[in-house]
């Protein structure tokens, strides 16, 4: 009788890994000049609702992936900090374009030099600005870590 609860548990989890995978609702920290990426990204004609991505909600309760967009500065670090840690578990981040990423070009003593400085990143989407394919292919890639549970956040 036990085999049967290991079998059904295990149906259970993968059940729940799929319905996570296609039910992605994110939160976008734009900032800079990558919004208008996002913003076409969300059009129609790349249509993120078919990877179940395509809602965002500005409430960070109501959402488990946190899209940071563009610059972030060392004042606004821990505002980024705050909204991470009201999200609920599990939760997944996006780092959308070089200044999320790296910095970008701003080499200076106010630019953060990396998302990963404050939180951890799943998915890091490089470019200035990164084109709307690439940011689809980082959703493709986040929902494999989703359905396999490879992840630093869950």
């Amino acid at each position: 009788m036990m085999k049967g609860f290991e079998y059904f548990t295990t149906q259970k989890d993968e059940l729940l890994a799929w319905a996570r995978k296609f039910s992605i609702f994110p939160y976008p920290f734009v900032t800079a000049c990558c919004g208008m990426e996002f913003m076409s990204v969300a059009s129609t004609l790349y249509d993120t609702d078919r990877f179940g991505a395509a809602l965002p909600r500005f409430s960070p309760r109501q959402s488990d992936l946190l899209m940071v967009v563009g610059t972030v500065s060392h004042k606004q670090a821990p505002i980024v900090k705050k909204i991470y840690d009201q999200m609920c578990s599990p939760k997944w981040v996006i780092a959308f374009g070089a200044c999320a990423v790296s910095g970008g070009v701003y080499q200076n003593y106010a630019t953060l030099k990396g998302l990963d400085k404050i939180i951890p990143v799943d998915v890091y989407i490089p470019g200035c600005p990164p084109r709307p394919e690439t940011v689809i292919d980082a959703i493709i890639k986040l929902q494999s870590k989703i359905e396999t549970g490879v992840s630093k956040n869950v």
